[in-house]
């Protein structure tokens, strides 16, 4: 019966030993996720590069509207006080004709 006993506790070790080998991750499987995740991060910085350009892009467009609109505001301006300016001045004399 001690033999039995003594087989059990070397499959015992043997089937612990394995599965706590198993559950250790290879140094190739390491490099392997961590390139995984290289790839994706830098996916997602090109992604967030092209968005921050689009954001610039568009930004700029924003100032160069606002620039347009303020310079025809200020046209308008001063057509209204060109305007103003016309219609207070007294109406001409009606002409009579001549004969």
């Amino acid at each position: 019966m001690t033999t039995g006993i003594g087989t059990l506790r070397v499959a015992a070790v043997l089937l612990v030993g394995s599965l706590g080998l198993s559950a250790c991750a290879t140094k190739e499987y390491v490099d392997q996720r961590i390139d995984e995740v290289n790839t994706h991060i830098t996916a997602v910085e090109a992604k967030a590069d092209a968005a921050n350009q689009k954001a610039d892009a568009a930004m700029g467009a924003a100032q160069a509207a606002q620039s347009t609109a303020t310079q025809d505001s200020q046209r308008i301006d001063q057509l209204s006080t060109q305007m103003n300016s016309y219609q207070q001045q007294p109406a001409p004399r009606p002409r009579t004709p001549r004969g």
